[in-house]
């Protein structure tokens, strides 16, 4: 493995959000200690089907998983498999859609949602949230400190050569109240300021970082359409690699063939688009 990488997706955050909410993040673009893009989620830009691609490089057309309701075990190549050929180490703290996706499906409450399988083809160290009884009236979402922190404790105690961490919580929020009020922007600051502390941290541990979302998000709290609200969002990164001109939009078909790219790992033929990030 030539680096180590960690993909931190916070879900459901359009592109003005990003560029006018998160000061910390603007603030390393300002500095030069990060670059940052726009990217374009697959269609639909509903959440599984967005998850799926961004880790198998592949279009829902191609993997089949048409909305939330159409979750399965993937069978294409994915950024967790090729780390494994690698020798590599991977952890997830995330939705346990992910665990189902690229582990073992369905998801088993009392099994899946914490395990440590050292030699599995695929997660090798998985925390999962499953948000069971999510609507309008609670969004059922853990404490975004929490999950920062797990991914933390992870990478210290297995040494992971690629990590992820999913959160809902902006997403949930902002199917509750919609964009434009002063709750969502609260809500986008309390994460924020949270998440902010520990980009060094994972830095000086040794990882390159990427700070995206899954998809965007309209004012009344709807994504799904082909529609720049609901489709496009931020994408920073914080390592050595050079990017395109800031002003390129990025498909999020190349995120995963770019993340393996980084790791010194050749992206299977199935991932068609080109990396984004070059030494």
């Amino acid at each position: 493995m030539d680096n180590k990488l960690l993909l931190i997706i916070l879900d459901g955050v359009p592109w003005r959000d990003w560029t006018r909410l998160f000061g910390n993040l603007e603030g390393w673009v300002a500095s030069g200690h990060a670059q940052r893009w726009r990217m374009r989620s697959v269609l639909p830009s509903i959440s599984a089907s967005c998850y799926a691609s961004i880790h198998t490089g592949v279009s829902p057309q191609e993997h089949g998983v048409t909305g939330n309701s159409n979750v399965f075990k993937l069978d294409h190549p994915d950024i967790f498999s090729e780390v494994r050929k690698a020798g590599g180490v991977t952890g997830a703290v995330t939705h346990s859609f992910w665990s189902e996706f690229f582990n073992r499906h369905p998801f088993d409450f009392i099994r899946d949602i914490e395990y440590d399988e050292p030699e599995s083809n695929s997660i090798n160290h998985g925390r999962f949230h499953t948000m069971t009884g999510a609507g309008h009236g609670s969004t059922m979402t853990p404490s975004d400190v929490d999950l920062f922190a797990t991914l933390t404790n992870l990478c210290h105690r297995f040494d992971l050569d690629y990590g992820i961490l999913h959160t809902c919580t902006l997403d949930s929020l902002g199917h509750k109240f919609g964009h434009d009020c002063t709750g969502f922007d609260s809500a986008c600051f309390v994460m924020e300021e949270m998440l902010s502390p520990f980009i060094p941290k994972w830095i000086d541990a040794g990882y390159e970082v990427i700070v995206t979302a899954d998809h965007g998000q309209t004012d009344r709290g709807h994504h799904g359409g082909h529609e720049d609200l609901q489709q496009d969002f931020g994408l920073y990164y914080f390592g050595p690699a050079k990017g395109p001109d800031p002003d390129t939009l990025l498909d999020q078909l190349a995120l995963a063939p770019t993340i393996l790219s980084r790791l010194g790992i050749a992206p299977p033929a199935s991932m068609k688009v080109k990396s984004f990030l070059a030494d």
